[in-house]
């Protein structure tokens, strides 16, 4: 799947947004990608998450992990893709833990998944918590890179596409200047 095939799923299915966004990262963007819009279609989360796990054929995957909320259905998707287990992460006291009864054994082989990087702290926080637990993370995968500079994950990042969406602080932000109205879409409020 090309990258503007991916794209083209966005714009079909109206996930790619215009307006005033608060990103989960608290920057600011006028476009905002709400991969939710593409994945309530099954048979599309199947294609991105095909897609997503041919990148990673030549790594033996025992777990696949991705942060709720936007990585509970493409890390399940691209688990029963590459036929491993898929779990999510969630955030508690502001922390990112494993819960529901899910663990990680020492030495298994982790993909970490998100919908959209765009800092890559959130990617970097499972991360994290998988290494932890003393497995190893052979990749990290996602639908949309929109980061603006390369992010070392510690592992090969290989995104579907990668999009350039502009990003600003609150303080540098022209939309706050001109008191559009914002909104905030992402998992963390």
């Amino acid at each position: 799947m090309t990258a503007q095939e991916v794209l083209g799923l966005f714009e079909k299915s109206g996930a790619l947004l215009k307006g005033h966004f608060k990103l989960s990262s608290g920057l600011h963007s006028e476009k905002y990608l709400q991969c939710a819009l593409v994945l309530q279609y099954p048979d599309i989360a199947e294609r991105l998450s095909k897609a997503l796990a041919g990148k990673f054929s030549k790594e033996k995957i025992d777990v696949v992990i991705g942060p709720a909320l936007g990585g509970v259905t493409l890390a399940y998707e691209v688990a029963r893709a590459v036929g491993s287990r898929g779990l999510f992460t969630e955030r508690q006291d502001g922390k990112m833990v494993l819960r529901r009864g899910f663990s990680i054994a020492k030495g298994e082989k982790v993909l970490v998944v998100e919908d959209v990087v765009t800092t890559g702290g959130s990617t970097k926080e499972v991360i994290d918590l998988v290494r932890s637990f003393g497995a190893n993370v052979v990749g990290v995968g996602s639908i949309i890179d929109r980061s603006s500079a390369g992010i070392d994950f510690g592992a090969p990042f290989r995104p579907l596409a990668k999009v350039a969406v502009e990003t600003f602080e609150e303080d540098k932000c022209p939309l706050c200047k001109r008191d559009t109205p914002i909104t905030k879409p992402g998992s963390r409020r």
